[in-house]
């Protein structure tokens, strides 16, 4: 594979993230959608390169987590609880692959404190929000999806993979955003901010495939 082969698709990747995040108006809602998922499409199959060049099994584990937060992508604009949960899921699936390849170190310790102190302040302004705009229905959700969250954030970190560390920061950040936005106050240009995060953190994941040892 040459090297314009091998960056075909990351550039097309970054190309149609952009397009969405820049160019696709928000009034037609079926375009949007559409246009919203093209890049999860791209990174799905990037990540799939990476699972048949590296030969592991053990990684369609987090390529699954990849499918389900493209579904997230796809149903939280038409009902915020089905894209939660099938972000939450998910998020489950990253734990359960990012395990498989856990290693303790002194780094994964010392980052508990502080994924520990950002979980409770976002958690404690979130949760109040939700809970004052008499939504407190979605309080429990919010609360366990930012639980899961951290601990996939933490998991990464446990793989001693930069990409995948990397990846599941920025989605943490990407949330962040997004929760703080849709229930504590308007964030300027929020849209930008969570999906460029947001498609950022995808494909470091994706790519974080190509650098897990062989199982």
């Amino acid at each position: 594979m040459n090297t314009l082969q091998r960056y075909m698709l990351p550039i097309f990747i970054l190309l149609t993230s952009v397009i969405y995040i820049f160019f696709i108006p928000n009034d037609l809602e079926a375009l949007k959608i559409f246009c919203k998922l093209i890049p999860m499409w791209l990174i799905l199959v990037y990540a799939y390169q990476q699972i048949r060049l590296h030969q592991s099994q053990t990684l369609w584990i987090i390529w699954w987590g990849l499918f389900f937060c493209m579904l997230g992508d796809g149903l939280i604009s038409r009902s915020f609880i089905l894209g939660l949960l099938a972000f939450l899921i998910g998020h489950l699936i990253y734990i359960a692959g990012f395990f498989r390849f856990r290693r303790l170190s002194s780094l994964a310790l010392m980052v508990i404190l502080p994924l520990g102190v950002y979980g409770v302040v976002m958690g404690y302004y979130v949760l109040d929000a939700v809970i004052g705009e008499q939504t407190s229905g979605l309080a429990l959700p919010v609360l366990i999806y930012i639980l899961v969250i951290l601990f996939m954030c933490w998991m990464a970190f446990l793989t001693r993979n930069v990409w995948a560390i990397l990846g599941s920061i920025l989605f943490v950040i990407s949330d962040s955003f997004l929760s703080w936005n849709m229930f504590v106050s308007h964030v300027p240009h929020s849209d930008i901010f969570i999906m460029a995060t947001y498609y950022a953190a995808q494909f470091m994941i994706a790519h974080s495939l190509r650098f897990f040892p062989k199982t």
